[in-house]
């Protein structure tokens, strides 16, 4: 039995290129959420007036993985104290995002972000939006595995 989580840290090559590497994740793939349009590309999510994130869907076996192991993960792979930003990355499309697929994850999100609030491990509050997951639109094929296909390890060069 496998269960889906959905995560916004930035540039989507990147995070799932990452999320690939967690033993338990059966697929990681690249796509839009948390905004109004349907059926977005990647050039209206660019615009940053389609109210999308570019985000990673995680699915995973909570047999072998845990959800607060993708939590610690997520919040490994950006700085989730910027808002709607990361790297030379900017625009909402870029923000820090959980996207939850039901209350446990809801509940296990918020007690993860308040806890690294808590551990003063940022000098600046945790910006992180933990909203109800919506419509996943899969991106563009180009944008799938990109990192991989290219033979390389990171976005920012």
């Amino acid at each position: 039995m496998s269960e889906i989580a959905t995560f916004g840290a930035g540039c989507f090559w990147g995070i799932e290129a990452n999320f690939r590497r967690v033993p338990g994740v059966l697929d990681a793939v690249s796509g839009y959420s948390g905004g109004h349009m349907e059926n977005p590309s990647y050039k209206d999510v660019c615009t940053d007036e389609t109210g999308h994130a570019e985000v990673v869907q995680v699915t995973f076996d909570p047999a072998k993985v845990s959800y607060e192991k993708l939590l610690d993960t997520f919040w490994q792979m950006h700085d989730p104290t910027q808002m709607n930003r990361q790297g030379p990355d900017y625009g909402s499309q870029y923000r820090s995002a959980i996207f939850v697929h039901s209350p446990e994850q809801e509940a296990t999100a918020k007690k993860s972000k308040a806890a690294l609030d808590a551990s003063g491990k940022f000098r600046r509050p945790i910006a992180t939006e933990i909203t109800a997951a919506g419509t996943f639109y899969r991106a563009e094929e180009y944008h799938q595995r990109y990192l991989e296909k290219r033979g390389a390890t990171s976005c920012h060069i």
